[in-house]
């Protein structure tokens, strides 16, 4: 385990990490880090388990690559804190407010910005709020969403699993769990989508984001349903609109796009790798050994669970100075364990799920998502291939995620199981709580203005193809 020291008095090595000694800071964004993560990984380590990065244009961190080292700082909320109000640079003007990467840094009153008591109660609401979803019930609305985006590809023969599977039955489900009607999911997907991407229009993605939180909590003050959202809104931790706000960004940003990448790199993985094609020809399902694996080598959020030091502090021989952002690579560190794969097959040591106080509350829901998604796919288009070379997939950029641009994939066309028309998948179904019925069968929309808003937002998931 790597020592902590209290170094305040210390006037060497610097504690910038934009000037730490005479090594630059490996920039981790731009489309050299998107094509090739571990490269970065590989000259970072050469440094030692700690080293200075560029997370944007002028935005600098410290990035932790190894596994012990990595667990001592998420293991100590006394040292390391997660409110993003310590933030000095953020502070003092030098990291100015529109940097892209601040929609996904910025403090945010809930349970991952937050520390100690005012921690515990807001993951509590949502640990106690997750608890009331019923596993089955879940599964089954997951199942329900993958067989309807599947009859609508199925007769192509060939489709954009990103675009048209891994993207969009996230957003589904979740839409489902809190209760959203299409026309503010509508807002929701638009806000979600580009704070991810840390682009230069992740401002306007934060504002698009806000209203339409702030719309679906008025809905259930005045509403309230067998749903998240109106679970959270009934805790006792009674949380203001505000927190309710917050809590529920928080929970659409871990289980939406990290959920897609998850789905993803999971089928890239059974789909190229030649230690899953036989189990796949031979009617196997290593679904859950594929899922172990993306989470050890290629995790949906790859650099992030971020913390600042309390007060300065000497980490593997670096100076830390208080308020400066430490990310974790989560990558970095599962890979850098030297574990190989049938040591990994089965393991949940990875640190996928972060660690600590702050491990994710989640874990067994979006396992359970990722799972169904793919033993469902495999399971409707067994012969499904990929439609280009595994090393022509791109990557999109950014600094903190894992995920692909695209995932193109050609099959034999098979007919559809159920009627569907655009905008089933907006329709209401029964709660995904542990007294719902089982979901009901897809139905067409019906005429009139309500098949509206349905399509429009359909329209708008299936369109929205990633090209960073």
């Amino acid at each position: 385990m790597t020592p902590h020291r209290n170094t305040s008095s210390a006037v060497t090595p610097p504690g910038c990490p934009g000037h730490a000694g005479a090594r630059p800071a490996e920039r981790l964004f731009g489309a050299e880090f998107a094509a090739d993560p571990m490269a970065s990984y590989t000259r970072l380590r050469a440094h030692g388990c700690v080293a200075p990065v560029e997370i944007a244009p002028g935005v600098h961190a410290w990035l932790v690559t190894g596994y012990e080292t990595a667990l001592e700082v998420l293991r100590s909320p006394e040292r390391y804190s997660k409110d993003p109000r310590r933030w000095r640079a953020l502070a003092d003007g030098s990291v100015p407010a529109d940097s892209p990467v601040v929609p996904m840094m910025m403090y945010r009153p809930n349970a991952l910005w937050t520390d100690g008591q005012e921690h515990s109660r807001l993951r509590g609401a949502i640990t106690d709020s997750l608890g009331r979803v019923d596993p089955d019930a879940l599964r089954g609305y997951v199942e329900h969403s993958a067989d309807t985006l599947i009859d609508r590809i199925g007769p192509r023969g060939k489709a954009d699993l990103l675009s048209e599977y891994g993207a969009v039955l996230p957003l589904l489900v979740f839409n489902q769990l809190f209760g959203c009607p299409p026309d503010i999911g509508d807002k929701l997907v638009d806000g979600m989508s580009g704070i991810f991407d840390a682009d230069a229009d992740a401002e306007k993605a934060n504002a698009v984001l806000t209203e339409g939180v702030a719309e679906l909590v008025a809905l259930k003050r005045r509403e309230p349903g067998p749903d998240l959202s109106s679970w959270l809104m009934a805790h006792p931790a009674r949380l203001t609109d505000e927190e309710m706000m917050h809590q529920l960004v928080l929970l659409m940003g871990a289980g939406t796009e990290p959920q897609q990448n998850l789905i993803c790199n999971g089928l890239r993985l059974l789909l190229s790798d030649e230690r899953f094609a036989g189990d796949l020809a031979g009617g196997s399902m290593p679904v859950d050994d594929a899922i172990d694996e993306v989470l050890w080598t290629d995790p949906p959020l790859a650099n992030y669970a971020i913390h600042y030091p309390v007060q300065d502090v000497e980490l593997d021989g670096n100076l830390l100075r208080a308020g400066t952002p430490v990310l974790i690579s989560l990558a970095a560190a599962n890979t850098g364990t030297g574990l190989a794969y049938d040591r990994r097959r089965g393991n949940r040591a990875h640190l996928a799920w972060s660690a600590g106080p702050h491990t994710c509350p989640a874990k067994g829901p979006a396992h359970l998502i990722a799972a169904t998604a793919l033993e469902k796919l495999l399971d409707r288009l067994p012969d499904i291939e990929l439609d280009v070379p595994v090393e022509a997939l791109r990557w999109r950029q950014g600094p903190f995620h894992r995920a692909l641009a695209a995932l193109p994939v050609r099959f034999p066309p098979i007919a559809p199981t159920t009627r569907w028309a655009p905008g089933d998948e907006g329709a209401a179904s029964p709660a995904l709580s542990p007294s719902a019925p089982a979901v009901s069968a897809s139905r067409a929309p019906e005429s009139g203005s309500a098949a509206g808003p349905r399509r429009s937002w359909w329209n708008r998931v299936t369109r929205r193809t990633p090209t960073r």
